[in-house]
């Protein structure tokens, strides 16, 4: 709604004048932060001039007018960057990520997940830890069920011989990994150290194929915290990354084979 208000060349005070309503609430409803029936989003659209169906009929879909989802529950105790995470996973058409030093969230085994939340600095109380990990495991769901969500994931040599968790942890999760990359909507890439060049920063990031286009979102971990971007400039660089990771990386069956390496070694 932010994007659209924008391309129309207003200003949220004057967009919430245009509407009969606060700049208060324009600013909470772009936060994602006052909950908003699909009706209110149509006139919000038609007030911007927006003519594209497809992107107006996406984002009424996701209003509040429907039910709550379950990382609601999570919003009192995890960072809000958590909750939206989860519900940009739920609605996502597909999903592409590249990790260097961390095994994919979505991918990681109850055990290793545990091990990694507990190396967070500051260190988590035991309570938080196990929130944390509940709500990894649960975003885990989208990857099963009637209509699983298409997944496609880089993952780095490196992150494949870190040793949370001690040996056993290690390798409960590269068997873990065998086991999904053989699911028919998930696919594992792995860059080994003798790859050559490595494209892109060396950055980890979550690519978010959302309902339409327009809808897509790059997540970025940092120790700053959570950064979500959405413009079409950053959204086509973080395209071209992935495409190149995905050039340079192993094809799936070879990927299966050295990881079924890295595990003979053991």
């Amino acid at each position: 709604m932010r994007k659209l208000r924008e391309r129309a060349g207003l200003t949220s005070t004057a967009a919430a004048a245009e509407l009969g309503v606060q700049q208060a609430r324009v600013s909470m409803i772009e936060a994602g932060r006052y909950a908003v029936g699909a009706d209110r989003v149509r006139v919000m659209a038609r007030t911007y001039t927006c003519a594209d169906e497809d992107l107006v009929d996406a984002l009424a879909d996701m209003t509040g007018g429907r039910a709550r989802g379950w990382w609601d529950e999570y919003r009192e105790h995890l960072p809000a960057s958590f909750a939206d995470m989860a519900e940009l996973e739920h609605r996502a058409r597909a999903l592409r990520v590249a990790l260097v030093i961390h095994i994919p969230g979505l991918l990681q085994t109850v055990d290793h997940a545990r091990a990694v939340i507990r190396e967070v600095a500051p260190p988590l109380r035991a309570y938080e830890v196990e929130h944390r990990l509940s709500h990894r495991m649960k975003r885990q769901a989208i990857l099963y069920g009637d209509k699983p969500v298409p997944y496609t994931a880089v993952i780095h040599e490196a992150a494949l011989r870190m040793e949370f968790g001690g040996m056993e942890t290690v390798r409960a999760q590269l068997e873990h990994l065998l086991a999904m990359s053989e699911m028919d909507n998930v696919t594992i890439l792995v860059i080994p150290f003798g790859g050559g060049t490595f494209p892109g920063t060396g950055q980890s990031f979550d690519y978010v194929v959302g309902p339409v286009p327009q809808l897509d979102t790059v997540q970025l971990d940092s120790a700053q915290g959570t950064q979500f971007m959405d413009a079409e400039a950053e959204l086509a660089k973080y395209r071209a990354v992935l495409e190149r990771m995905e050039m340079t990386a192993l094809k799936p069956r070879e990927s299966r084979d050295f990881i079924h390496g890295i595990l003979r070694t053991m």
